[in-house]
Order: C-alpha cells, then structure tokens, then sequence
C-alpha cells in the first residue's frame, strides 16, 4: 500500500538529498532507481500512461519511500521511464514499425521529472529500425545530464517478423553500440555517467551476453521484466539475471498482471540485489 502520510516539504527534502547523494557518485550501486514505465498517449502500456499526471508522480514519490523505508542506506532515485519509440505492427510510412514519439511528448514528460528531480530514461523499442538510427535520434535528448536510455529487445525483430507476433532479440552488438553512443555523449559534454538498461525475460532476448564491453563512462543494467507470481518472477530472475551476468541487476513490476505484486523486502532478498526497479 503506498505511502499517504509523507508531507509536500518532506518529499521535496527527500528527492533533494537523494539526488545530491547520488550526483557526485556512480548511480549503482550507491543509489537505488525506482521508476514508472509507461506512455503518456496508451492507459494500455504502463502506469505512466494509466492514470491522471499529478496522481502518478505523487504514487511514484510514494512508491519511492517505500523503497527507502526498506532499505535505508541506499538513496532512492526516482525516474520516469518513457517508451520514446514505440514497436508497431503496421509498417508505418516508412516501413521501419516503430512509431517515434514527438519531440513535444519527450519534453513533456521530462518537464514532469524536471519538476521533482527526477531521472528519466528514454525506452527504445526498434522494430525493423537499428538501434544506432533510434538511440542517434535520441542524442539532444540525452545530451543533458539527467536523461538515459533503455533497450527493449522484445521488440527488436528480424525483417519478415511484425512486433508482437513473437518475442524479438537483440545482441550484445547492440548493446555496444548504445554503450558507445552514450559513452560519446558523456565525454563530449563532460556529463555525469549514463545509465543503460537492457529488459529481457528470456535467454534469446539477449543474445551472446558475454560479448557485452563495459565502459566507465556508462552504467549497464539487466532488467527482468517478466511477469507472474513471485515464485516464477525469481527463478525467471536467477535465469536471465543471475546466471548471465553482465553488470547490474534490476527487475521489473506489474501493478496488474504480478500476483501479488513483490514487495521491496521481498525484492532485496533477489541474488544479485536489484538497483534498478521499474513498475509497469
């Protein structure tokens, strides 16, 4: 049950010391994310989307002290995640099925985490497209210190193959060339590290996991985003997470399809321990 008791000036005092914590440090694992997902245009694809814009950062500011009550000595931060290319099953004008979101729709959501100090990561969902032509249609975006990428292979798909009719993949090139994307952006504007998360569910989602090259520059996080009971959710973890370690950890939340949904002291008993937690 969120948190309904934290004040205006307690929350404000909250976001304020987390972030300070974190600016000068790695975000992981001194810190801790805990982020909506979702888009402000579907109620179908996530929280961010669902429900009226203020409840949300509110619901979110409480889910985040949720999150700190559990685990004191890691300063919570929160963060927005939006789809900002979105897979589609129509071709589209120009084949490529995905829809890119208009730059309006990012500023928005950024202004609503800007608001809060807030992170926000920019979810990436390529389709038939590469993940070079969405991340670099992304770089003004994420040339600004609080902005970060995710990668959703799920819908990464072979040509031939719409999204959705099957789960897609992608593989540890794509996730180098992310990494180095943002890892030229950090230097070439001297900016903080960047955070890059990597959803997946299954084995095949990611592909030749060991071929994964690290960057001090960049911070890379396997998210399991599966959904289902917290006994299929952990071994699901221990799959993809666990036995294929790449860097960070983190996991994945449903608010309706999780029964029930895991509670942080749950969550902090996972091997590895998550530091990036993402409620859908």
């Amino acid at each position: 049950t969120p948190v309904e008791t934290s004040t205006e000036v307690v929350t404000a005092t909250f976001t304020v010391v987390a972030s300070t914590q974190c600016a000068a440090a790695h975000l992981l694992p001194q810190c801790r994310i805990v982020s909506y997902y979702g888009n402000p245009l579907s109620k179908r694809m996530g929280i961010l989307g669902e429900i009226p814009v203020q409840e949300m950062l509110d619901r979110l500011e409480a889910q985040a002290e949720q999150w700190r009550l559990a685990d004191p000595s890691t300063p919570v931060l929160p963060a927005l995640e939006l789809v900002a290319t979105v897979g589609s099953n129509v071709p589209g004008p120009d084949g490529l099925y995905r829809n890119r979101m208009p730059s309006a729709l990012i500023e928005k959501v950024i202004g609503w985490a800007k608001s809060r100090g807030w992170l926000v990561i920019l979810d990436v969902q390529v389709g038939h497209s590469t993940v070079r032509a969405e991340v670099e249609r992304l770089r003004p975006f994420l040339s600004r210190p609080n902005i970060h990428l995710a990668l959703d292979p799920e819908f990464d798909m072979p040509r031939g193959i719409r999204p959705g009719q099957r789960i897609g993949s992608s593989d540890a090139e794509d996730v180098n060339v992310a990494s180095i994307i943002l890892s030229e952006i950090a230097e070439q504007g001297g900016l903080p590290l960047k955070l890059l998360i990597v959803h997946r569910f299954t084995n095949q989602m990611l592909k030749r996991y060991k071929r994964i090259r690290l960057d001090p520059r960049v911070q890379i996080a396997i998210v399991m985003d599966g959904f289902g009971s917290p006994s299929l959710k952990r071994k699901v973890y221990r799959v993809t997470v666990k036995n294929e370690p790449v860097q960070f950890a983190g996991i994945k939340l449903f608010y309706k399809n999780d029964k029930p949904v895991m509670p942080p002291a749950a969550l902090l008993k996972l091997e590895p321990i998550p530091y990036v937690i993402v409620y859908q």
